[in-house]
């Protein structure tokens, strides 16, 4: 096969996560659980990044599932001529971290054929199609399926590992062989997770081992698992005939694109100290030593030994073939999920610039992806947004979406954010304080968020947060005289300005006091000077200025409820904001509480009880517990984003003051007796929040059980990362 014409610049591909996983006899459908599955429009969004080619999803288990002699293609027809009349290309993927259809398996001695059998039936319905994955990432797979037991076969024996592997090299090879009969010219695109594994000198011996199985999958395709090689005789002896080893060598079937999938943690450092171990670090071993399986990426290793450039370096002088990096993505926060991109294809087009062959970088998980923190193992419903962010009634573009398009024309990266590094970049990533930090960044370059706080509750979280990001910000006191706020943007020449007002309005405090209040002329103000100078501008308010109802949930388009001089003053505030800068950000939210007792409605309730003091509060009427880490967290990405308008911000989830009180208290061990009901109505009771625009907050039930887990803790910068 010829290899394909070098490029210039790497091209910008794309891919939605598809994987189809069975574990026991469980199926996950990722196409189905991020709603692609259901939306023809997606496609369209893609062409409007300006992506031409795209990894697709042809997979066996959702064409053939039940029987090899029969066949379903009615979804792929409709996806594939809607892609051909887009002039986007398909690089057709037809296994995607499965184990195939429930009537074989990875261990199956027919599985090989039956992929084949699949191939040469999707080549013959879509001659258009040219390149193909038939597997992603054999390897891989063979880890997590039959070494490590974490999906089906649920194997963890290093035969059924080799066999795995062996079938699923075999299964790339002969699916090869039947789609060339059909189309000559198609080429394979060959994914593989690369991640290096260092170690403590001790643990040598295993790293190099590990290191040599890293290019298993591409070493048996391209033939070079002779005698010579040090698996060679490894395999045989875990199972494996020679004469299965010496049909790769004898007919190679080598990638005409090596495809690389590299992620921040994809690199291992594996540590026998246990004394000098990370808290919560698991110690397993191989039975002749135990050792931690860590991230190198929080390691102190010498410059330049982590990350996508020497590995795509590794990459392109061990195969003389085209490279893709072919899948790209964080499921971190936006300006991480930023940096991450900047990051991956800064490295690519420096290696292109040196005459490497470097043929594309993939966007991957175009529309998210599901649980994929936990390897699909929790049904969690962790969502990780991508180009586009599916939880808004139609998918929403997001700052990595916006970044595509620019890359896609032609142009660099802009946003304010990358001016900072990513975590994996920072000195507070490392297991232990480094030596000697050198900062990553030259002090006052990054350009800065303001936070303006009125709210020392909600002022404290955004700041707090902010560090934990990797945010460059200042913080000030309140300031809504115009000269003072011109003189403020013109010292710190900020992107965004944050104006936390009140997270309560009337109706957070147990006092009743009323404290904080946004007074419209302020907001005027602030609005009109951050719109003078072109900066962003997000206000933070209550949801306490929108009427009640018990029988449905609040969101943005609710009228604001008269009778109330407090609300009336908010709604006036934020319809002078939008007014005086129209692409203003306005966050409503509502009943926050968060783990670092600063004065939140939960951490007031838990001090009256901890104190012994009974108190009521409101039993019918429902509120919307707002988690003040999450709540910080969506807000920020919203501001990346570059939305505007309103948003309801609130965790998913709607509970009555007391109900919700009692509960905590007893699961910290206070006594809830102590929490009484009121029953008087009041228009002041908090009221339950929901969106009409998207549910970008995880459940109240996860905020609660995360600020059970966290209440102790003290977030600052020298924390920052670890959740990363």
């Amino acid at each position: 096969m010829q290899t394909e014409t070098m490029q210039a610049t790497p091209e910008i591909w794309g891919g939605v996560e598809c994987s189809i996983i069975r574990m026991w006899n469980r199926w996950r459908d990722e196409s189905s659980e991020t709603g692609h599955a259901g939306r023809l429009d997606d496609l369209d969004l893609i062409r409007h990044l300006g992506i031409r080619t795209i990894r697709y999803p042809l997979l066996w288990e959702s064409i053939s599932p039940n029987d090899i002699e029969t066949a379903d293609f009615a979804w792929h027809d409709e996806r594939l001529a809607r892609l051909k009349e887009l002039g986007v290309d398909v690089i057709a993927g037809l296994l995607h971290h499965g184990s195939g259809p429930h009537y074989t398996n990875l261990l199956d001695p027919a599985f090989p054929e039956l992929l084949a059998r699949h191939a040469r039936r999707v080549a013959e319905r879509y001659p258009e199609v040219h390149r193909f994955t038939p597997v992603n990432e054999p390897l891989t797979t063979a880890r997590f399926s039959a070494l490590y037991g974490h999906w089906y076969p649920h194997r963890r024996h290093m035969p059924d590992f080799a066999r795995a592997l062996i079938n699923q090299c075999r299964g790339v090879a002969l699916a090869m062989r039947a789609i060339r009969e059909v189309t000559p010219d198609a080429v394979l695109v060959q994914t593989e997770d690369l991640g290096k594994t260092f170690s403590t000198p001790l643990l040598d011996y295993q790293a190099d081992y590990e290191n040599e199985r890293r290019w298993l999958t591409f070493d048996l395709l391209f033939g070079r698992v002779d005698r010579s090689h040090p698996w060679f005789s490894r395999l045989i002896d875990h199972g494996i005939p020679e004469h299965e080893l010496q049909a790769f060598v004898d007919e190679p079937c080598p990638p005409d694109i090596v495809g690389v999938n590299y992620y921040p943690t994809s690199e291992r450092f594996l540590d026998h100290r246990r004394a000098k171990l990370p808290a919560g670090a698991l110690v397993g071993g191989n039975g002749r030593h135990h050792y931690a399986d860590l991230d190198a990426v929080r390691v102190h290793l010498p410059l330049g030994s982590v990350g996508p450039e020497p590995r795509l370096r590794e990459v392109c002088a061990r195969y003389d073939r085209p490279v893709a990096v072919t899948e790209v993505h964080h499921g971190c926060s936006r300006d991480e999920q930023l940096r991450w991109l900047n990051e991956v294809w800064s490295a690519a087009n420096r290696l292109a610039g040196e005459g490497k062959n470097i043929a594309a970088v993939t966007v991957w998980a175009l529309f998210g992806c599901v649980d994929w923190n936990s390897l699909l193992l929790r049904e969690d419903g962790a969502y990780e947004a991508g180009a586009f962010d599916v939880r808004s009634p139609s998918p929403r573009m997001t700052a990595l979406g916006s970044a595509v398009r620019q890359m896609a024309s032609g142009a660099g990266l802009s946003h304010p954010v990358l001016d900072s590094p990513g975590w994996w970049r920072r000195d507070t990533r490392f297991f232990s304080s480094p030596l000697a930090a050198a900062r990553s960044t030259v002090e006052g370059s990054a350009r800065k968020v303001l936070i303006f706080c009125k709210d020392t509750v909600l002022g404290s979280a955004f700041c707090r947060i902010a560090a934990h990001r990797g945010l460059e910000f200042t913080a000030l006191a309140d300031i809504t005289e115009p000269h003072s706020v011109r003189r403020v943007l013109l010292k710190h020449r900020p992107w965004a300005l944050i104006h936390v007002t009140s997270a309560h309005g009337a109706d957070g405090h147990l006092d009743g006091s009323q404290r904080n209040l946004e007074c419209p002329a302020d907001a005027a103000v602030l609005a009109s000077v951050c719109a003078a100078a072109g900066v962003a501008l997000m206000t933070v308010t209550s949801g306490a200025l929108v009427g009640k109802s018990l029988s449905c949930r609040l969101v943005e388009s609710s009228p604001v409820g008269p009778g109330s001089g407090i609300r009336n003053l908010n709604a006036a505030a934020e319809s002078m904001a939008m007014k005086h800068h129209p692409a203003a950000l306005v966050i409503r939210t509502s009943a926050v509480f968060g783990p670092w007792n600063t004065g939140d409605v939960l951490s007031q309730i838990l001090d009256e009880i901890a104190a012994h003091r009974s108190f009521r509060l409101p039993a019918e009427a429902v509120c919307s517990p707002t988690y003040l880490p999450d709540l910080a967290h969506a807000a920020l990405d919203l501001l990346i984003d570059g939305e505007t308008g309103i948003w309801h911000l609130a965790n998913d989830g709607a509970v009555s003051l007391y109900d919700w009180a009692r509960e905590v208290a007893h699961s910290v061990g206070l006594d809830a007796r102590l929490v009484l009901a009121d029953h008087r109505g009041s228009v002041l009771t908090p009221a339950a929040l929901a969106s009409e625009r998207g549910q970008v907050m995880p459940t109240v039930v996860s905020g609660v059980g995360r600020f059970l887990r966290d209440r102790d803790l003290r977030w600052n910068s020298t924390c920052a990362a670890l959740d990363g």
